[in-house]
């Protein structure tokens, strides 16, 4: 079983967010939709749950948007590079079979990060439409593969393509106009729970994925802890999928920016080492 976590194709989709294929047959032969991985770059590195956006032969592929020094490093890969360490896949999958009506919303990276769920939903039967957000124009990745999608919307913050507003705006549009009977919502924190607050409104079920900060992606370390309703929850075990009706969002978010101060303090030591980061 080929399992070299080697980078046999990369491709900047836009600034500061690059696509990698990666050569590893466990991963591609096992993983499902709404699943995840964890990259170790280097030896000491530090270990970055990516959500499977695709799988295709013995490969299979994640979206990583520079955020920080870990995501940066990863960034500056080329192809013919490998990935010092890849486990996977982890997580539940999507809980997907034949619902009917499907609403998927996807923002910013977590355009690609649904391709996989919308694929197995039509895959079902279902009819699907999808709401993709971005910034502006120049933020949308991977369009071109929803051209099998019922209905496709766009939003954009400055209007430059679609509606201007934000994901959860053109969500109730929908919900005012047609019947649905389950949702997705894929994106940053804030437009995830957006979107559940909307979801809570029209009494419609939301998945949505927690891009928690996590370290052996097990459930021993419990850095991933999330409350879910009354219950806690560990996002690698359990999730990375919840009802977004239920979740807690402001102890997440709280959790979520914890070490943001360590994190920019850490980005600005790497980027003094390696100077202007042309690569992004």
């Amino acid at each position: 079983m080929n399992l070299s976590n080697l980078i046999v194709e990369k491709k900047k989709l836009a600034y500061g967010i690059h696509m990698f294929w990666i050569e590893n047959e466990l991963v591609a032969k096992n993983a499902k939709a709404g699943q995840f991985v964890i990259f170790r770059a280097y030896e000491n590195g530090e270990r970055i749950p990516l959500t499977i956006a695709g799988i295709r032969n013995n490969t299979f592929r994640v979206i990583v948007k520079a955020v920080g020094k870990s995501t940066y490093e990863l960034c500056r890969l080329k192809e013919g590079d490998k990935i010092l360490d890849v486990v996977g896949p982890l997580g539940q999958p999507s809980e997907i079979k034949k619902y009917g009506n499907v609403l998927v919303i996807g923002g910013g990276v977590g355009i690609a990060t649904i391709i996989p769920i919308v694929k197995e939903l039509k895959n079902h039967g279902n009819s699907v439409d999808v709401i993709l957000a971005a910034r502006n124009k120049d933020y949308f990745v991977l369009e071109e593969e929803f051209t099998d999608v019922d209905n496709l919307y766009y939003v954009t913050d400055d209007g430059s393509k679609g509606m201007k507003g934000f994901a959860h705006e053109m969500m109730e549009k929908l919900l005012k106009e047609k019947k649905y009977d389950i949702s997705w919502a894929i994106g940053p924190s804030l437009m995830m729970k957006a979107c559940s607050e909307v979801a809570t409104k029209y009494n419609l079920k939301v998945w949505v994925s927690l891009n928690a900060i996590m370290v052996d992606g097990t459930g021993m370390c419990g850095g991933c802890r999330v409350r879910i309703g009354n219950e806690l929850k560990y996002t690698c075990v359990d999730g990375p999928e919840f009802d977004g009706r239920l979740v807690d969002w402001e102890s997440f978010n709280t959790r979520l920016i914890q070490y943001r101060e360590e994190e920019k303090l850490a980005l600005e030591k790497y980027l003094e080492k390696v100077g202007e980061p042309t690569w992004l």
